[in-house]
């Protein structure tokens, strides 16, 4: 009898694990951005250009409880001036070449009403690991014109880059300083089922 409770009990597993959906990003539709105040007076936005994404989710519209990874090249960061993206690289933020990955894993992802989420997770950025909170926004699943099936979401939240040892600042005769220590981020997401 234990020998045919432990073969079910395997069964089931084996049947949940397969019932999962697998998705893999479309990056010529998603893009992972953040922007800071620079001056107190203004803001600059940027963006990793190289990145990964795996969803994993019960079913093709049900992200309920969806396992999520995300990885980014510090080396890609992109802000529209070459000086500044490389300062961005230095070891007086992100340290790319002792640093070259942020990543991120979830622990929960749970919807909170209607067609929001609260994405929880541990990033890894510049080798610190920090449990941070995110808001997504699932925009819904289709089937586009090739037969693939697609899901959208936007991810938005705020993270202070001091806590993952980005420390570098000045500051301004007038009060205030030259980067603001939170970060807003900004991510236009769209998967395809694998």
């Amino acid at each position: 009898m234990k020998r045919i409770l432990i073969l079910a009990a395997a069964s089931l597993s084996f049947l949940a694990a397969s019932a999962q959906v697998n998705w893999t990003t479309d990056r010529s539709h998603s893009s992972i951005g953040f922007t800071v105040t620079h001056l107190v007076i203004s803001e600059v936005e940027g963006s990793f250009k190289t990145f990964d994404i795996a969803v994993s989710s019960p079913a093709a519209d049900n992200f309920e409880g969806a396992k999520i990874e995300f990885s980014a090249d510090v080396a890609s960061i992109y802000t529209g001036d070459e000086n500044r993206d490389g300062h961005l690289k230095s070891p007086d933020f992100f340290d790319a070449a002792n640093n070259p990955k942020i990543t991120f894993k979830s622990t929960s992802f749970k919807k909170t009403r209607g067609n929001q989420y609260k994405l929880v997770g541990d990033l890894t950025m510049h080798g610190v690991t920090k449990s941070v909170e995110l808001t997504a926004v699932y925009n819904g699943t289709v089937k586009d014109p090739y037969g693939n099936t697609k899901a959208g979401f936007k991810i938005t939240g705020v993270v202070n880059r001091t806590q993952f040892g980005l420390k570098w600042n000045a500051a301004l005769e007038t009060g205030g300083v030259v980067v603001s220590e939170d970060v807003t981020i900004n991510c236009n997401i769209e998967l395809k089922k694998s």
